[in-house]
This record gives C-alpha cells, sequence and structure tokens, in this order.
C-alpha cells in the first residue's frame, strides 16, 4: 500500500477522494473557453491526470467497499482507462463523423433563451466559435499528416452539414433563432441591447466561422483524406480496433472475429422469422421482393411530417399506459415528441432521443420528418419503444435520478453497450407489451433486429476483414429493410465510427441472456419488475457488472 492509500482509514474515504478529485478536475476555465478546448496538449494533459487516478484507485482494498462503492470503482477505471487510450490511440483527432461533428454539435446550443443571464451565455458562445473552429483545424490537420483521418467515401453531401448557416441577413441564420423569442421578462433596454449583440455575433463570428469551416473542408480537408475504408489501413488501426471493440462491449471478450461470426447467426435466426411472417400474409415474391415491397408502397407511408409526429405521439402515450405492469420505478421526468431539427434532419437516420441534464427541462423523443418516404410507419413501434419509453428516456432519466449516495459521474455516464443494449431490448419487450398489432409492425420490429445484427457483420467487415463500401451496401439492402438513403448514412456512420454500431446488438443479446437465465433458474418466482429493477437498479454498468448483479439476484430469490 503506498503512502496516498495510508492516509485514508478505510477505502470509503480514498475511493470518495478520487471521485472527488476527478468530479472537479479542469483542463481550462469554462468561462472562458465556452465551447471547451481541443488542442493536442489539452488531450495529452487529460490523459495524464486519468493516468494518476488510475495508479491510486489501484491501491483501494475492494473488500472494503459496499457493492454501490465498489460499481462506482469499476466504472471510475473503466472511463479513466477509456481518457488513455483515446489519446494515446489518437482517436481525438476525428472530431467528426458522417452524421456528426465538432461543427455539427454547435447546433445543439441553440436553445430557448429563459433569461437576461442565459441570453449572456448564449451570446458568449456564438462569439467563441472561431476559436473553437481554429482548434478543430489544427487537430485535422494532424490527422491529414499522421494518415489517420476520416475516409473520403463517406463526405458525399457534406456540404449541408454547414452551408446553412452561411446566411445573408442575420435574422435568417438558424443561430439567430433564439432571439426571436425573448422572454418578456426582459426590460426594454436588455432586449435591445441583447439583440443588437446577437446581430454583430451573427455577422461578425458565426457567418465568418462557417465560411471557414467550408473553406477548410472543400479545399483542405476532404480532397487529402484517405481513400481507404477500415480503420485497420490506418498506421495502428488493427490494435486500435480491438481496443473499440473492448470499449463498445465493456468487456475484453470478443475478438472482431468472434463478434462476426455472432452476427452471422443472428442474421439467419432474424432471417427466419421474417420468412415465416412473409408467409403468413400471403405475399408471393422472394424475400428481397418482399423488402422492396415494405419500401415502396403508399400504405407504409404518410405525406405529410405532422401526421408522422402525430402518430409517433399516439404510440407514446400507449406505451406510457403499460409501464407500470413491467417496471416498479418510473422517472419523475416528462418527456415530448417533436421532429429532428432541420439542421441535423439530412443525415441523421429514424429518430433520436435528446435528454437534458436541467431539471426544468423535458427529454425529447425527435422523429425525423425529413424524406418522409424514408420513414415507414410500420418501424415506427420499434423506434418509438427504443428512444423514449422504455428506451432511452426511462433509462435515461432513471440514471440522473439516482440517489445522491450516487457519484455526480455515474449520473452523466453513458455506456452505448447499456444505453444502446437496453433500448434494443426494450423492443423485444414491446411485443409482451401488445405494442406490435400488425404482421407487418411485427415486421418492423425484426427489420430493427435484423439492422442491429446486420451491424456485427459489417462493422467488424469494414474494419477487420477488408469490406468495401459497395460489399457493406449490398449487405444491407439484402437482408433490412431500411431505405437506401439510411443504408447509406448508416454505412458512412459504420465506416466513420469503428465499434460503436457493435454495443447494440452485444448489450440486447446479454440482456436477453440474463433474462432467460433468471425465468429458468426461478420459474414461476421470476418478477419482471423487479428483474427489470436489478438491471436498471445502480445505473449505467458495464456488461460484466450487470451479469454479476443478476447472478446475485437469483441466488438470493433462491436463498428466500
Amino acid at each position: 500500500m503506498n503512502l496516498y492509500a495510508q492516509n485514508f482509514n478505510n477505502g470509503t474515504e480514498a475511493l470518495e477522494k478520487i471521485i472527488g478529485e476527478v468530479e472537479k478536475f479542469k483542463l481550462y476555465d469554462r468561462s472562458e473557453y465556452p465551447l471547451g478546448r481541443y488542442l493536442p496538449e489539452v488531450y495529452e494533459k487529460d490523459a495524464q491526470f486519468a493516468a494518476k487516478k488510475l495508479e491510486d484507485l489501484g491501491n483501494i482494498d475492494l473488500e472494503t467497499l459496499s457493492e454501490t462503492e465498489r460499481i462506482s470503482l469499476e466504472l471510475l477505471k473503466f472511463s479513466l482507462q477509456n481518457r488513455v487510450d483515446e489519446y494515446n490511440f489518437g482517436l481525438y483527432l476525428n472530431p467528426i463523423q458522417a452524421d456528426q461533428g465538432f461543427h455539427l454539435s454547435l447546433n445543439y446550443r441553440i436553445r430557448p433563451i429563459r433569461d437576461y443571464e442565459s441570453a449572456k451565455e448564449y451570446l458568449n458562445v456564438l462569439d467563441d466559435m472561431p476559436r473553437f473552429a481554429d482548434e478543430h483545424f489544427q487537430i485535422l490537420r494532424i490527422a491529414l499528416e499522421k494518415k489517420v483521418s476520416q475516409p473520403k467515401v463517406i463526405f458525399d453531401g457534406y456540404e449541408s452539414t454547414y452551408n446553412q448557416h452561411i446566411s445573408v441577413e442575420v435574422e435568417e441564420n438558424p443561430f439567430y433563432a433564439p432571439f426571436k423569442e425573448l422572454p418578456a421578462s426582459l426590460t426594454q433596454a436588455q432586449n435591445d441591447s441583447i439583440l443588437n449583440a446577437a446581430k454583430v455575433a451573427i455577422a461578425e463570428s458565426v457567418v465568418p466561422t462557417f465560411k471557414k469551416i467550408k473553406l477548410f473542408f472543400e479545399s483542405e480537408y476532404i480532397p487529402n483524406t484517405r481513400n481507404s475504408v477500415g480503420i485497420s489501413d490506418t498506421p495502428g488501426g488493427s490494435k486500435l480496433y480491438q481496443n473499440r471493440v473492448n470499449y463498445y462491449t465493456t468487456t475484453d471478450k470478443y475478438t472482431a472475429d468472434d463478434i462476426h461470426e455472432i452476427g452471422l447467426k443472428e442474421v439467419a435466426r432474424i432471417r427466419s422469422e421474417m420468412e415465416e411472417i412473409i408467409k403468413s400474409v400471403g405475399f408471393k415474391g422472394s424475400f428481397v421482393d418482399f423488402l422492396e415491397f415494405l419500401r415502396t408502397d403508399e400504405q407504409f407511408y404518410v405525406t405529410n411530417g405532422e401526421d408522422l409526429l402525430k402518430e409517433a405521439r399516439n404510440i407514446a402515450k400507449q406505451i406510457d399506459a403499460k409501464l407500470p405492469t413491467y417496471f416498479s420505478t418510473l422517472p419523475r421526468k416528462p418527456y415530448g415528441v417533436k421532429k429532428v431539427p432541420d439542421a441535423l434532419a439530412p443525415k441523421y437516420t429514424g429518430g433520436r432521443y435528446s435528454g437534458s441534464r436541467s431539471p426544468t427541462e423535458p427529454g425529447y423523443y425527435l422523429v425525423n420528418t425529413y424524406k418522409l418516404d424514408s420513414r415507414p410507419l410500420y418501424v415506427l413501434p420499434s423506434l418509438t419503444l427504443h428512444e423514449s419509453v422504455p428506451g432511452h428516456h426511462l433509462q435515461g432519466s432513471l440514471n440522473q435520478e439516482m440517489s445522491d449516495s450516487i457519484p455526480q459521474f455515474r449520473k452523466n455516464m453513458y455506456l452505448s453497450a447499456f444505453g444502446e443494449g437496453w433500448a434494443l431490448y426494450t423492443e423485444f419487450l414491446g411485443d409482451e407489451m401488445g405494442m406490435y398489432k400488425t404482421p407487418y409492425e411485427k415486421f418492423g420490429k425484426l427489420t430493427y433486429e435484423m439492422w442491429r445484427a446486420a451491424r456485427l457483420v459489417v462493422d467488424t467487415g469494414i474494419h477487420a476483414k477488408g469490406w468495401t463500401k459497395q460489399q457493406v451496401l449490398d449487405f444491407m439492402k439484402n437482408n433490412t429493410a431500411l431505405s437506401l438513403h439510411e443504408i447509406n448514412t448508416e454505412t458512412d456512420r459504420y465506416i466513420a465510427w469503428p465499434g460503436q454500431a457493435l454495443s447494440y446488438k452485444m448489450g440486447e443479446l446479454k440482456i436477453r441472456e440474463l433474462r432467460k437465465r433468471a425465468e429458468n433458474e426461478l420459474g414461476p418466482n421470476f418478477d419482471i419488475r423487479k428483474f427489470h429493477e436489478v438491471i436498471l437498479g445502480q445505473g449505467t454498468v458495464t456488461l460484466p457488472i450487470l451479469e454479476r448483479r443478476v447472478n446475485t439476484y437469483i441466488e438470493n430469490v433462491k436463498k428466500s
């Protein structure tokens, strides 16, 4: 035991001190840099701090900790190790993806102005954009030099991510929108001051910044990006990919080959279930013909975005009424349903969940009304279960509403193997809840499950087996009912974000495996509400921690 550990009477005190140090650690003054810092030396400083805290955590005696404390220690280790890995593998050098990126993240800053202080904070954000962009240009240039940039193949149509912010009229700029509805509580002098400052900020900071972004991408970055597709083709890429496999599955149990084989088996299983539904509706034609029928038949689509939103809201309220049967603890925070912002819609698939840590703001299930001919109604029950309740809204809100005994870093933590695995599990749960009322909706549920199973095949295919983009497009087209637009945007996402797509299905498979184990071993003593309480009760956790909790639950029920 080192001197650090000897300064405490027990492991609890040492752990609390380290957690406090991690939560209070600052790389920069946030009031000076509203949009954060992104230079290499900032990431290096963060990695050095994380490595030191990992060393300190290693000196704590686990036997002195409670279950909750031990989980906190394991999650903190997992998080800190990832900070070290992201620096060592240079992951910070790619702050852009096909449907996300440093400049796209700015769209999430467009929020209603509540009072004079929030107006000043928003103006500071707008004024900080030039520096924010310049720092990202620097690290993207390093990525080009090291030949680890994103692949050229994902940038078709990328101009849509920045062109709309290059407005001629200040009032037409999306970042000006919050100033059009200022709160009535402002004095006339405050109102005039804010509007004057807003026009200056848009004209002198926002628009020039997006002009620079356009110039950088179109004349410097995109022309010089790599022509290869998989991450394994970059220097050190194979080790990087295995690291991401470990991170996104939250375990070192699987190789890329393991996951590829799991994916192929899942695709075959789901395909068999799909074929049964095709037979049940009396469709005459091949599997591919049926997918084309689903993609093109007018009965499965609406022509008005508001109609899609109304249907999503209707489904969401039906689910709300069923929740008490399956959950003993429900979140206090409500959620709404609204459309995906126009600035983000072209690159988004399906829908998204947009949560808020503010106690005064609801969560939102975002429904994409862009290109309505690629938004079929038969997948809307699955999508709503996944994004709202009992999926992301329920799980994410419960995570934030955990007791004060849970450290704040855990309330803010998101691991996609758990979060996305849970959301995909809720699509499966929706069948028990009676949310799939037609064979087509049941097929829609399977198409989403197939989509996530196919990800296991194509992500590992791209990054470990040398697949081309066309191979991925063909595999997705022949096995999923996604529209061709969605298949293309999804493929670009898998190429640009190695490993992340594995988390959904691997997480869901683990939760379903654990549920089946509990049902088999407990028989009539199995309680679905108690099982879900075990899954969600400690918030976001790694899959090994989750398995340990379920095994303990099974043992305790047997004893009692």
